[in-house]
């Protein structure tokens, strides 16, 4: 008989509702804080890659909990967004109504899946009583210098009414569109809020080597932050504007042939001759045109415009002409660049193109191409001869001497654009004086709320939607008139804390002060998450922001831990059955509740631990459902209506002892269709054997481990084996070492090397009786009957190999 996922999973996890046995426990002396990168709650609902993630992060922490630890996993909703404001926008109702709709399908949709949560811990980030510490933290920020206003160029979109940020912009047809909706996006200058993550840059860097983190996002994170050391060496013009140029490559300065600038260098208008001016204005414009990720494509041709001035290398007093091109950035460095193309494969086919000088300064066999070996100096007078260090120290030594330039380090992370021209996001708590002061709204007046209003309009002027809710922005403050801004925070603002807040809740939405004794107290239980588990698009933007939150914060002594994630895993995706990525243009998405209904949560949940490694993007698989769900048949028939023995005859001890020490170290591991595929094991064993013979014990072993993959049907069996206690709370199996020294093995019968039967057997059987056994093997006697003998060889414990003519 099989079971009735439907009525196993209702009944369940109303239980579990009931006596809220995912409640935090905060007691032990051990803890494990497990987390989901948490969700935007779309109108689409979850899909199944979701599913894989936040099972994983379920099977951890049920083994955590059973472990005997405190265990965190709670779940929130990254609520602020641009969907969310298109929708208001576009139907003149409001976002919150909307998300708030969509959070009680995702939530729903959850508890359907049987997670372990802590709903009481639940938060979103567009809730005031959230953003209220989210406007603390930014009037820290600014308190510290670490949050300004700066007139800088932006992404902006006049469809969608707001900046974007250069991962929301791609290029379709030559044109920059929105990632979303494909709308126009035009470069402009606008004043914009920033904080200054550039001066976490080095302890960025430093944290990450504490970390327990895949090398790849290391190195992402690394080459993000792109920290170089090198020299800025001042170039001057024949008019006498002094350039100042990056280069980490000093000591190839005898091969520097030209200059490249940004085109948005300060210095273009002032050294561009008359004659050249109208054509570098045009290439200006055109590069307004093309996004930064654009411009950093080196597959793309380079594109160029001499500027008609020339500047004097200061060590080789040739004059050298200044271009602008595009693949050159104003915020990197100096925005300069000290074009040595021979040496450099970019400067090398900007120079072939447009016929520029090309001079080798380092001894190359082949100089029909660039050439970034190491090799000793030529053509670089008292250079020559010596290798890329020591050249170094004496052109460093040289410039110095002569002040013509210093030892600098840069970076190529930039300032975080931290200001959004919309409706729907944490307001500022700011304002703004007649006389362009600017103020901070008093801690005892956050939060600051967005207005109630019954239609949200674009304000046509660049401005958020908030600068048209005249009532909501002029306000007085000690008896002053004031305006408030109008710009709201962007969606990574919620993110980059919200780990926090899940400490600072007990009951949905309701934060103690971050800064109390009890907030750091419970920092210190908490903190740092042990296990946080999400998709790999997050490897730079939020997890870098989150840090520099969180160090900053650790600077404030407001946390005891200077980084939050400590162990990080990336999860591979699911794709659609015809193995791409899932989407609806494909029409090859799978929807969760679908599978719930036909084969329930239990059987959705075991198959994608089971498709594969969890690091792995594999298809989906109705074949490997199905079969999930076969299995899980299988052991309820096994245990329905049984009635096990109480004692224990030894014969299964070897197999239950090892099955629980590699499922205790593989889950331990993240290694679940492994830990899987040992209960499989187990269950194999027990239909060996009749079932009133099996030690029920290791029948209530084998259902705890279940119970991490399927906790509904392991519920159900902890019940038909006679427990009213819920498993939730249950101790882990444990294994005795002692139990794991087999007594028998399986040993390989070959005929001319060629498998032909296998047998278990005792250990430490002697070479006549292994023979026999072998020959008396069905299948063996049928390849040596009535043939010569020429050898026996035996492997003891391993292998019998007949040999014959």
């Amino acid at each position: 008989m099989d079971f009735s996922h439907k009525a196993i999973e209702k009944k369940w996890q109303k239980i579990w509702k009931e006596k809220d046995v995912y409640q935090t426990t905060s007691n032990k002396d051990k803890k494990a804080y497990i987390l989901d990168m948490f969700p935007y709650p779309s109108g689409s609902g979850l899909h199944v890659g979701h599913v894989k993630g936040y099972t994983a992060t379920d099977v951890f922490s049920r083994f955590r909990r059973m472990q005997g630890y405190d265990v965190l996993h709670p779940i929130g909703w990254d609520a602020f967004g641009l969907p969310a404001e298109q929708y208001a926008l576009s139907t003149g109702n409001d976002p919150r109504e909307f998300t708030l709709k969509n959070i009680d399908t995702f939530r729903t949709q959850l508890q359907t899946l049987g997670f372990g949560y802590d709903f009481n811990k639940e938060v979103n980030t567009a809730h005031p009583e959230f953003y209220k510490t989210t406007q603390w933290i930014f009037e820290q920020l600014y308190k510290l210098g670490l949050a300004e206003l700066r007139d800088i160029e932006v992404n902006w979109s006049q469809d969608l009414g707001t900046v974007l940020a250069n991962d929301e912009v791609e290029i379709k047809d030559g044109i920059m569109v929105s990632e979303r909706g494909g709308y126009p996006v035009v470069k402009k200058t606008m004043k914009q809020w920033v904080l200054k993550i550039t001066a976490y840059a080095e302890k960025l860097l430093a944290g990450l080597e504490t970390l327990d983190w895949p090398q790849s996002v290391k190195e992402l994170q690394k080459n993000w932050i792109g920290k170089s050391e090198g020299v800025e060496i001042s170039f001057k013009t024949q008019t006498g504007v002094d350039l100042k140029v990056f280069t980490t490559r000093a000591d190839t300065i005898y091969g520097a042939t030209y200059l490249v600038l940004a085109p948005e260098h300060e210095a273009v208008h002032l050294i561009s001759t008359s004659n050249q001016l109208s054509e570098v204005e045009t290439y200006i414009k055109q590069t307004k045109q093309k996004s930064e990720i654009d411009r950093k494509d080196d597959s793309k041709p380079k594109t160029g415009v001499f500027t008609g001035a020339y500047a004097i290398n200061p060590i080789t007093k040739e004059a050298i002409p200044v271009w602008i091109a595009d693949y050159v950035l104003n915020d990197y460095g100096s925005g300069a660049v000290m074009a040595v193309p021979a040496h450099d494969p970019r400067d090398w086919e900007f120079a072939t193109k447009f016929n520029l000088a090309i001079k080798f300064v380092l001894a190359a066999k082949d100089q029909s191409k660039a050439f970034v070996g190491e090799a000793k100096h030529i053509n670089s007078d008292f250079l020559d001869g010596l290798d890329r260090q020591e050249a170094n120290r004496k052109i460093l030594e040289r410039l110095e001497a002569e002040n013509l330039g210093i030892k600098k380090i840069n970076y190529k992370l930039r300032d975080w654009l931290f200001s959004r021209q919309r409706f729907y996001g944490e307001p500022f708590p700011v304002y703004y004086t007649n006389d362009g002061n600017i103020g901070l709204i008093d801690v005892k007046d956050l939060p600051v709320t967005l207005p109630q209003t019954s239609y949200i309009k674009p304000s046509g002027t660049g401005e958020s939607p908030l600068a048209n809710v005249k009532e909501w922005v002029e306000i007085e403050v000690n008896g002053q008139k004031v305006k408030r801004e109008t710009n709201t925070m962007p969606q990574s603002a919620g993110s980059s804390w919200y780990y926090l807040a899940y400490i600072l809740t007990d009951q949905p939405n309701q934060l103690i002060d971050l800064e109390s004794e009890e907030a750091k107290a419970r920092f210190n239980k908490w903190m740092p998450v042990d296990l946080y588990i999400g998709g790999q698009e997050h490897a730079v933007g939020h997890l870098l922001y989150a840090r520099f939150w969180n160090h900053v914060l650790y600077d404030l002594g407001i946390l005891k831990t200077q980084e939050p994630f400590q162990k990080l895993y990336n999860q591979g995706m699911i794709l659609g059955p015809d193995g791409k990525k899932m989407s609806k243009s494909w029409g090859n998405v799978i929807n969760p509740d679908d599978v719930i209904q036909s084969h329930g949560a239990d059987a959705l949940r075991l198959y994608e631990m089971f498709m594969g490694p969890l690091d792995a993007s594999l298809p989906w698989s109705y074949d490997g459902l199905d079969a999930a769900l076969k299995w899980l048949n299988r052991v309820f028939r096994l245990v329905n209506n049984t009635t096990f023995s109480t004692t224990n005859n030894q014969e299964l001890d070897f197999v239950y002892h090892d099955v629980v020490k590699k499922v205790t170290i593989m889950v331990d591991e993240l290694k679940l269709n492994t830990a899987i595929s040992q209960l499989m094991v187990l269950m194999n064993a027990f239909y060996k054997y009749e079932p009133s013979t099996i030690y029920q014990p290791y029948i209530e072993g084998f259902v705890k481990m279940l119970a991490l993959f399927a906790p509904h049907l392991a519920e159900e069996i902890w019940s038909i084996l006679g427990h009213e206690t819920s498993l939730v709370n249950e101790a882990w199996p444990i294994y005795d070492e002692t139990k794991l020294i087999a007594s028998t093995v399986t040993i390989a019968f070959q005929v001319n090397g060629k498998l032909r039967g296998t047998k278990e057997v005792a250990i430490g059987l002697d070479k006549e009786t292994l023979i026999k056994l072998a020959k008396s093997d069905e299948n063996v006697d049928k390849f040596i009957k009535n043939k010569k003998i020429v050898k026996e060889i035996v492997i003891f414990d391993k292998i019998v190999n007949i040999v014959v003519n």
